[in-house]
């Protein structure tokens, strides 16, 4: 049963940087890609930046140059390191893994999420 665990989220005043972290509860290199998605209230769920397991990155026209996603295999955690944050970036941040192959065809996997409030 594959876990995701995010936290870093919080309370940030326009402008200011947060760290959010993902701790998967096993090898993230079995994983085709990881990824940050965010979902505000009354509005469906956006994935704004993917990781492959080759390292290629790719966010949403709203973060880029701002929002940075890492990965460190050896601690099977993610990153996504978020600079000049909007109050328009307020929602619940949710880690995801996905797999191109399962015995039951793709796959993505969730974490419970964690909030982030961009506010002053």
């Amino acid at each position: 049963q594959v876990q995701l665990v995010e936290s870093g989220g919080g309370l940030v005043q326009p402008g200011g940087s947060l760290r959010l972290s993902c701790a998967a509860s096993g090898s993230i290199l079995s994983f085709n890609s990881m990824g940050w998605a965010r979902q505000a209230p009354g509005k469906q769920r956006e994935l704004v930046a993917t990781i492959t397991s080759g390292g290629t990155t790719n966010y949403v026209d709203s973060v880029k140059g701002r929002f940075t996603i890492s990965r460190d295999n050896a601690k099977n955690t993610v990153y996504l390191q978020m600079n000049s944050l909007k109050p328009e970036d307020t929602a619940v941040y949710y880690c995801n893994a996905f797999k191109t192959w399962t015995p039951r065809g793709p796959a993505n996997y969730w974490g419970q999420g964690t909030q982030v409030t961009v506010s002053s």
